[in-house]
């Protein structure tokens, strides 16, 4: 026998438990009954002895007709009194009660039916302010902002799974392409087969290595080896290891730093990473006879690395993108030079794991960008200061 779907269920449950709204009826009922019953009983077992006292203490001989006809004329008026105000009173508070939790009842099957569909994957699902308080509206305005954020998530996904298969589809297909080609006869294999063949499958750890370090620079439990960092020997050093490169393609490359910088407390590893990554970027993107240079500066609490270049710049629509993991402004260009649009995300993440910020300007194509790394300036520690898990996490 199989099992009837969720929303029956649900349906089922609702009929054999009351909602919300009718047990705030329900209580706001048995409150006005006690307070009915109470009134009652003080009215019957209070008033007419002090009633009796008050006809005593005025005269009214006690027994007498005169007595027995004032408390009943009491009894009359309070019973038409007290009855009538709880009448009139009870009505009005069941109406306020009815309404309120109409709407109560209203406003959290809105939410349960728009986390169901949240449950489901629809995310772009939006429940209204019930107006009902400052509590109910956070309510509602934490739901939107939580479907909101899984709607990005998701959407993040599927297009992380898109850009995955694509940038393994191409080098797969080509070496696939070449192995039947060898193994057909159609091509034998000569030093520039070989190449090919060598080129595709770096391509292929590149890029997986490049996914790792992206996992990991993003992960917030990640393990940072903190250490008192020499600005001016990591940034030589850094420089030093890209030169090569930049002088086969012709582009010059400059260094200059302000005098007497402090030490960062960081990741020596990581933050050359970042280094790596934003002058193999500008090198990527300056054509030959430009120029990239590296400018370190103190600003206040802040030490700020720029990497600036004259190459082909950033149109305006892209500039806020850049950062993102798989983002290329010209996607041609940079899968022929083997990007796979990771290394500025990265970047990113490791600068905020430190606690800093990165940021891109350009005056747009053709005008060069400058990618500036705004690193906390904290007080210099000795290396044998234990770093925490939670102290390496920002």
């Amino acid at each position: 026998m199989t099992p009837p779907p969720a929303s029956t269920a649900r349906r089922r449950r609702r009929r054999g438990r009351p909602g919300i709204g009718l047990r705030l009826l329900a209580a706001q009922a048995i409150v006005l009954a006690a307070g009915a019953v109470t009134t009652a009983v003080v009215a019957a077992v209070v008033g007419p002895p002090l009633f009796r006292e008050h006809l005593h203490r005025a005269g009214v001989p006690m027994n007498s007709p005169e007595e027995v006809h004032a408390e009943e004329a009491y009894g009359y008026a309070t019973v038409m009194s007290i009855g009538g105000a709880l009448a009139v009173s009870a009505l009005a508070a069941l109406a306020v009660s009815f309404y309120v939790s109409r709407r109560l009842q209203r406003s959290v099957t809105e939410v349960a039916s728009a986390a169901t569909d949240v449950a489901q994957g629809n995310y772009d699902v939006r429940v209204s302010s019930p107006r009902l308080g400052d509590d109910f509206d956070a309510l509602s305005t934490a739901f939107n902002q939580m479907a909101s954020r899984l709607q990005t998530v998701d959407s993040t996904r599927q297009q992380l799974f898109g850009d995955l298969a694509h940038e393994i589809r191409t080098p797969v297909a080509v070496l696939e392409a070449y192995i039947e080609a060898l193994e057909d006869g159609v091509r034998t294999l000569t030093p520039q087969t070989a190449t090919m063949l060598r080129d595709q499958t770096r391509r292929l750890v590149r890029f997986s290595n490049d996914v790792a370090a992206l996992a990991k620079a993003e992960e917030s439990s990640v393990s940072m080896s903190y250490a008192n960092i020499d600005v001016d020997r990591l940034t030589h050093r850094c420089v030093a290891a890209a030169q090569e490169r930049y002088d086969n393609k012709g582009v010059a490359l400059r260094v200059r730093l302000q005098k007497a910088l402090p030490p960062l407390w960081a990741d020596e590893q990581r933050l050359s990473q970042v280094l790596g990554n934003l002058l193999e970027n500008a090198l990527r993107h300056t054509p030959s006879g430009g120029s990239v240079e590296v400018n370190c500066v103190r600003d206040g609490d802040r030490l700020r690395i720029a990497v600036a270049d004259t190459g082909e710049g950033i149109a305006a629509e892209h500039v806020n993108r850049v950062f993102e993991r798989f983002y290329r402004a010209d996607s041609a260009r940079d899968r022929e030079h083997g990007g796979a649009g990771l290394g500025l995300a990265i970047a990113k993440a490791l600068v905020e794991a430190h606690g800093g910020a990165i940021s891109v300007a350009s005056a747009g194509p053709g005008g060069g960008a400058t990618f500036t790394l705004a690193m906390p300036i904290t007080p210099e520690r000795t290396e044998q200061t234990p770093v925490t898990a939670d102290s390496a996490r920002i």
